[in-house]
């Protein structure tokens, strides 16, 4: 019998430990295990891979990504209630889980993990995007991650994979799309949870590309695209007069319209964008 198959349902498990909800610490709780090991084999083959995971609170996506061969899971969970749930299941599977309790704003996963390393989470909402786009911004590159596996609200989750010219387009699909391929992998409606959010969710999957698809300066292009994004009804010209006195002339000098907005610019054209920024 398999470790998954010897822990008792979910709901039991709740039951046991008294693990409602918080909606100060974002929380929504899958319970179906099959659904969690479907969301856990949208990661790929974990069997020689470590997993690290942010808020696994009761733990049915951490029993899906043991179960489906993982060969570590670092769960990192702020809800000290959720511990011994998750205590249990690294009982059923000896020497794979290592659990931390504490927040996953403050703590280095590099110390607990051997690459190649993967991240999967049904994130906490509240601190979701800002650990993605940590994750996506680190100094070096390639980063520490192969892929991120990552749930989000929809809404979200269409901002990762936006194309210029749509509403969602903005600062997270750049960010995004400059170094990994990203797509939705599975979209959950509100009652796959409890307790149900007021909206749907999704997973996406990231893959982290061996470099950056077109050349720029990671701090330079991050600013040119939140100054851009920031005042996205603004004309490039207006969003963009802090950068450089003669913007209107680089804007020119890279094929921009001064005239555009930022959601009309595609991610070559704010590369290209950011290179001219940058030449004193």
């Amino acid at each position: 019998m398999s470790g998954i198959d010897s822990l008792p349902p979910l709901r039991a498990v709740i039951a046991e430990h008294g693990l409602s909800a918080r909606k100060s610490l974002g929380q929504n709780f899958l319970l179906d295990l099959n659904l969690t090991a479907k969301i856990a084999r949208q990661a790929g083959d974990l069997s020689g891979c470590d997993v690290l995971e942010i808020g696994p609170g009761p733990g049915g996506l951490t029993r899906g990504l043991l179960s489906e061969g993982a060969r570590k899971v670092l769960a990192i969970e702020k809800d000290a209630r959720c511990l011994p749930a998750l205590a249990q299941i690294a009982e059923a599977y000896p020497g794979r889980l290592q659990v931390i309790e504490g927040d996953a704003l403050q703590i280095d996963p590099l110390q607990h993990l051997t690459p190649p390393i993967r991240v999967a989470a049904n994130l906490p909402y509240n601190v979701g995007t800002e650990l993605l786009v940590r994750w996506l911004t680190p100094p070096d590159w390639p980063p520490f991650w192969q892929s991120l596996t990552l749930m989000f609200q929809r809404e979200v989750a269409e901002r990762i994979v936006a194309t210029p010219g749509s509403k969602a387009y903005g600062r997270l699909a750049l960010l995004a799309q400059w170094r990994s391929d990203a797509r939705i992998a599975l979209t959950l409606p509100p009652d796959a949870f409890t307790p149900p959010p007021k909206v749907s969710s999704a997973v996406v999957h990231l893959t982290a590309l061996p470099e950056p698809r077109f050349p720029a300066d990671p701090a330079v292009l991050s600013n040119v695209v939140a100054r851009a994004f920031n005042q996205r009804r603004k004309m490039l010209r207006a969003s963009l007069k802090g950068l450089a006195p003669d913007i209107e002339d680089r804007l020119i000098a890279v094929g921009i319209k001064p005239t555009e907005r930022a959601e009309q610019i595609s991610l070559e054209e704010f590369c290209a964008l950011a290179r001219a920024v940058a030449k004193t």
